[in-house]
């Protein structure tokens, strides 16, 4: 599943593709994909116009005029493809980024009043588009479970402290991934913010000190940010909105670097387990 620097890479692209465009009609054959009464289409959808394309968490949104939302979750092959006078794809990277759509894997067309398309393809279906009242969109229940933004500008570094404070008998590896108490943050994510604060990631969360803290929240943001500025992580399954993977594993300090050279002091990184997940650490920097 994309984590939440490749779904902001998507977001972006999309923000500049599709902004100010109006819905003219939409098809879909799969009601799991699409779950939305065509009284809603109808009233809320079609003839209105896109305000915004926002993220919350690992989730796509984009406001229309209408003050309704599409909550869009590509989940692990989802995909959005625009079609206009450029074509960009954002999602699993298979052929139909490429090849002439709809193809088998179309559940969603959308079409613009000025001929341009976008796509939702989805081979698994276990992705979906929802159509939602703008005010509602945070009382769904998963996404009224989330936690705070990690890069938000008036998210600080006591805030993050706060939001560990439940969690203090659990392993800061299983705490970061708990979406409730902060969003976003995955299990490339995890290995590289708890190696940049020289954290092993089995400490049990009440061990840390407020100092340690404090470096993990500064890496966790840097982190997220130069995967950003990289285009995500691409994990084989990703891709940013004009197709290109993402360059951060390229980056990486730990993840997916055993048997590497740590950058930071030479010892060999090496792979474990921690909270159910495949984690990479520097036994010498991350002493547990």
């Amino acid at each position: 599943m994309p984590e939440l620097p490749e779904v902001e890479t998507v977001r972006r692209g999309l923000n500049r593709l599709i902004k100010g465009k109006i819905f003219k009609s939409v098809n879909s054959d799969n009601p799991k994909s699409f779950p939305n009464s065509k009284v809603d289409v109808d009233n809320f959808l079609l003839g209105s116009k896109v305000i915004t394309v926002r993220r919350r968490a690992k989730v796509l949104m984009i406001d229309l005029a209408s003050r309704y939302t599409l909550v869009i979750h590509l989940k692990m092959t989802g995909q959005l493809v625009f079609v206009g006078d450029e074509r960009f794809g954002a999602g699993h990277p298979n052929d139909s980024l490429i090849s002439s759509l709809p193809d088998k894997s179309t559940h969603v067309e959308f079409f613009f009043t000025d001929c341009s398309k976008l796509y939702f393809n989805d081979q698994r279906k276990f992705g979906w588009v929802k159509l939602v009242p703008t005010e509602e969109v945070g009382n769904i229940p998963f996404i009224k479970k989330l936690g705070p933004e990690p890069l938000e500008d008036d998210f600080s570094s006591l805030q993050f402290i706060e939001r560990f404070k439940k969690r203090s008998r659990t392993s800061i590896k299983a705490a970061i991934l708990d979406q409730s108490v902060i969003a976003g943050v995955g299990n490339i994510y995890a290995d590289e913010s708890l190696w940049g604060a020289m954290i092993h990631p089995s400490r049990i969360v009440g061990s840390i000190t407020e100092s340690e803290f404090i470096n993990l929240y500064t890496e966790v943001r840097r982190v997220m940010n130069l995967s950003i500025e990289k285009g995500g992580s691409t994990d084989k399954n990703y891709v940013d909105a004009e197709g290109n993977k993402g360059s951060y594993l390229k980056f990486a300090n730990a993840f997916r670097r055993e048997g590497k050279s740590c950058p930071r002091c030479g010892t060999e990184i090496i792979k474990l387990r921690v909270a159910g997940r495949g984690t990479h650490i520097c036994p010498e920097c991350q002493v547990a």
